[in-house]
């Protein structure tokens, strides 16, 4: 039978998730480029910088398990509607923060921690809204359209995170930090909107009274005893972990390659625009055998592209090694995508979807401060050539400790 790239966007319902996760990860990425800039252009420390990753992956890993069983306990679009919400609310907060007003009658010390607090709370709120959306979307189409929804959730999400990343840049200079956050927060309000149009989803009877514990020993034991699925979130969680370059590309902007707001958010793109030229690819003509394999080569290609941009010291080359990077991390978003989808019954699929968040959280937030830390210890570049060597050695200990990863087909 043909293969038909829009089978899952022929469901008006998924068209609408799509729509509202478009809106919301514009909106998310915007913030986060926004104020990465904005603190280390008043603070001019890389440090401060790694501190919001661990401002905000403290309280995403640490409510992960309990968001898992509330998502298997309760109906799912409502926990997004209300989580999306909840961002928009931390959004116009963080405006209010950037306001002249504000900054006038504020030491700076306390406006940003003002800031790390806020960073801090969209942590908790995205430990249940990551989680919610990718345990809804099982729910929005059959079994057998999963891999095309799956392929279509990573490409929106590629999609607007190279419109929130270059359009932060963009108004920056265009509006300043302040009118580039309050789009931040219009973009959220629109996205809940659009979400609202999302009929609940009951759950069985059975699982509304699962006891906390229980349930979420039953999601980890799943996830320990299905052995592709466990090697698959540890790989990801130690390469972006180390590789995790894209943290530093406001103190590279400014201190390495002596470019502006506007160039900073192409760069901070770049990731991105690979992804998504690669998920389209994929979105025509999907990966028919050797996934496991291919998933490892490509983390090991995106280990040697964070380690090239470390070196470059030439715009151009670090935009391509960013570049490839997203290229070869949108296979790997893809392929790790689809075996958690396929692979957990759909009433384990909030407590999985929330330890999988575990790993993706731990990993890109912890890794952002693991950057800023050092590169505050080694120095900018040292820091960033060593990750991406590290990167290298995750994938060799992978390739020989998980044969059955590697031999993977779907």
């Amino acid at each position: 039978m043909q293969h038909d790239p829009f089978a899952a966007l022929r469901i008006r319902e998924f068209r609408f998730f799509i729509l509202g996760r478009l809106l919301f990860i514009t909106g998310l990425r915007m913030m986060a480029t926004v104020v990465a800039w904005w603190l280390y252009e008043t603070t001019r420390d890389p440090f401060a910088i790694g501190l919001i990753g661990l401002a905000e992956v403290i309280p995403a890993v640490g409510l992960a398990l309990y968001a898992g069983h509330f998502l298997d306990t309760h109906e799912r679009s409502a926990v997004l509607k209300k989580a999306v919400m909840l961002y928009g609310v931390v959004s116009f907060l963080m405006f209010i923060l950037s306001t002249s007003l504000v900054q006038a009658h504020t030491v700076q010390k306390t406006w940003i921690a003002g800031v790390y607090l806020l960073i801090f709370f969209t942590g908790a709120i995205r430990a249940f809204a990551g989680s919610s959306f990718q345990s809804l979307l099982g729910q929005l189409v059959p079994f057998a359209l999963l891999p095309n929804a799956i392929t279509w959730s990573s490409g929106t999400w590629l999609i607007s995170s190279i419109i929130g990343h270059a359009a932060g840049g963009f108004l920056i200079a265009l509006i300043a930090v302040k009118g580039a956050l309050l789009i931040s927060f219009l973009c959220f309000v629109v996205a809940c909107l659009v979400l609202w149009k999302i009929a609940p989803k009951p759950l069985p009877e059975s699982r509304r009274h699962a006891s906390t514990w229980s349930s979420v020993k039953e999601g980890l034991s799943f996830v320990y005893k299905t052995k592709d699925l466990m090697a698959s979130m540890t790989l990801d969680l130690f390469a972006v972990l180390f590789g995790g370059a894209v943290a530093m590309i406001p103190a590279f902007a400014k201190d390495i390659l002596n470019v502006g707001p506007l160039a900073f958010g192409w760069l901070n793109a770049a990731t991105d625009i690979g992804s998504i030229l690669t998920v389209t690819t994929l979105t025509l003509s999907p990966l028919k055998r050797k996934q496991g394999k291919i998933l490892m080569i490509a983390v090991a290609g995106f280990g040697i592209s964070i380690i090239v941009f470390g070196l470059s010291r030439s715009y151009l080359l670090s935009f391509i090694a960013l570049f490839l990077s997203g290229m070869l991390d949108g296979i790997s978003a893809i392929v790790r995508g689809t075996i958690a989808q396929i692979k957990t019954p759909n009433e384990l699929k909030g407590r999985v979807m929330s330890v999988n968040s575990m790993f993706v959280n731990s990993s890109n937030e912890f890794g952002q401060f693991e950057s800023g830390l050092a590169a505050r210890l080694m120095g900018l570049v040292p820091s960033v050539i060593f990750g991406g060597s590290m990167t290298l050695l995750v994938v060799i200990i992978t390739w020989f400790k998980a044969p059955s990863l590697r031999k993977l087909e779907y």
